[in-house]
């Protein structure tokens, strides 16, 4: 594929008219929180941002990696973090962005945790920090435990990634195998305080009601 045929990503007009008006992370977020969550009823999913479009439907990295490509659209690269839980959580994918050097995130999770973050953080681990105390399991134990670098989207260009019918794993496969960093010692996590009770209420509230409690990306 030539780079001037990137011009439009190979996006329709419709597409590229809608992402365009989506100029602001804040609006990006915006639009995102009213796509329903994809649950995954009929098995796990990792669905291209035309199809979420077509199927009015995403979970966090599928709302993640269409959020990257608005940003692109908009002039922007189309960056993703991966967040590692421990193996007794799920990890989570943000897409994250930059305004006046500092760092802020675009995320989707269906609770009241792990959401939007604006850009005021001075480095990609700070930002990444700012999700630890709430990201907690269903026992109320505090389970973040690594990240990784900003992963460029367009590496995956030539896989059509934007615009295929077809589902994109090697995405979330690429962002478990690129090296991520440790936030805790071992000393740390040891002496970790549980969620209070009020937490574990908060997190109950949900965006969109889930009548088939799974696994996967969509839990959080």
């Amino acid at each position: 594929m030539k780079r001037n045929n990137l011009n439009n990503f190979g996006l329709t007009k419709k597409e590229l008219k809608l992402f365009k008006s989506l100029n602001i992370p804040s609006k990006i977020q915006d639009f995102i929180n009213k796509i329903p969550v994809n649950f995954e009823e009929n098995g796990d999913t990792c669905l291209s941002p035309r199809t979420i479009l077509k199927k009015n439907k995403c979970h966090c990295i599928e709302a993640a990696i269409l959020a990257a490509l608005i940003l692109r659209v908009n002039n922007e690269k189309p960056l993703l973090v991966d967040l590692e839980a421990n193996n007794k959580d799920y990890d989570h994918v943000i897409t994250v962005f930059k305004r006046d050097g500092k760092w802020g995130a675009i995320s989707k999770s269906n609770h009241v945790i792990l959401r939007y973050r604006e850009p005021v953080y001075n480095s990609v681990r700070e930002l990444v920090m700012s999700y630890f105390n709430e990201y907690f399991n269903d026992d109320a134990k505090k389970t973040l435990r690594k990240y990784s670098n900003p992963v460029d989207l367009s590496r995956f260009d030539k896989k059509a990634w934007m615009t295929t019918e077809d589902e994109i794993w090697y995405i979330p496969d690429y962002l478990t195998k690129v090296k991520h960093y440790s936030i805790l010692t071992r000393k740390q996590i040891k002496s970790l305080r549980k969620a209070d009770k009020i937490e574990m209420d908060a997190q109950k509230l949900e965006d969109w009601k889930n009548k088939n409690k799974g696994n996967g990306w969509n839990e959080l």
